[in-house]
């Protein structure tokens, strides 16, 4: 049975890949600073860490000293404390932007995936072969919500690609996955207010389903060090959502 590290999965896209993935067959080890009271299934193995302590990272990566096929990053601290003073602070210019959103950011994203793709690495290079995600967003490339937050996917998307030819002698993949609307926590929330329109949206399952299917592609490390969209993948792949609807891919001039 193959074996998955999911960072981040107490909620959101995290947990979503997390079950996907399982559900495709792979045993799973979900880790998350709340992990304990996440919403998984009783076949994920669910690891209390805080991406954010090295010491705590050493101790999750031991569960899969012997073996890890996949590792999806998608520790992320950047929604965290949004609203302040009765204040929704997530568009503010660069100048006004707390700096908490920076470290929720960088260090609990985009360093927590260097730190956790490191370890990940030592395992797969005794295997000459694995699969890193690193989740992303077109904020990359465009911007999207504020400075920081497309600071901190470029910064992911450049470490996939360094990252990629590194590993690239060693049968070891690299990917920056963007995914579409997801039907998270939060984004529920939202839409439930009426902020957004839920029609081509993604459940976060849907992307633990189409990481399955990249993983077992054979031509996998034709990929490495590039950008993926999940929806586009899913057609290329025929992955259907949980709800066996097919969500269009997004693109830079449509996000």
């Amino acid at each position: 049975m193959p074996v998955a590290l999911v960072t981040g999965a107490s909620r959101g896209v995290g947990r979503g890949a997390a079950i996907g993935l399982a559900e495709s067959g792979f045993r799973v080890f979900a880790t998350g600073r709340t992990v304990a009271s996440a919403d998984l299934p009783d076949a994920i193995q669910r690891v209390p860490c805080d991406h954010r302590r090295d010491d705590q990272t050493v101790a999750a990566f031991a569960h899969v000293a012997e073996g890890l096929d996949v590792l999806v990053n998608s520790a992320w601290g950047g929604y965290e404390q949004m609203m302040e003073d009765g204040q929704f602070t997530w568009p503010r210019p660069f100048w006004e932007q707390p700096l908490h959103r920076w470290t929720g950011m960088m260090d609990a994203g985009v360093r927590a995936a260097f730190v956790a793709a490191s370890h990940a690495a030592r395992i797969m290079l005794q295997q000459k072969r694995g699969l890193i995600v690193n989740i992303s967003h077109w904020a990359a490339q465009k911007h999207i919500g504020n400075a920081i937050y497309g600071i901190s996917k470029a910064a992911t998307d450049k470490m996939t690609a360094d990252m990629a030819h590194e590993l690239a002698p060693h049968g070891i993949a690299v990917v920056s996955l963007y995914p579409g609307l997801v039907r998270t926590e939060l984004v529920m929330a939202a839409a439930a207010g009426g902020w957004f329109d839920l029609a081509n949206s993604e459940s976060p399952e849907f992307i633990g389903r189409v990481i399955a299917a990249l993983a077992g592609d054979a031509r996998l490390m034709e990929r490495s060090g590039k950008v993926c969209v999940a929806a586009a993948l899913a057609l290329e792949y025929g992955v259907s959502d949980v709800d066996g609807k097919h969500p269009a891919p997004l693109t830079l001039e449509t996000v």
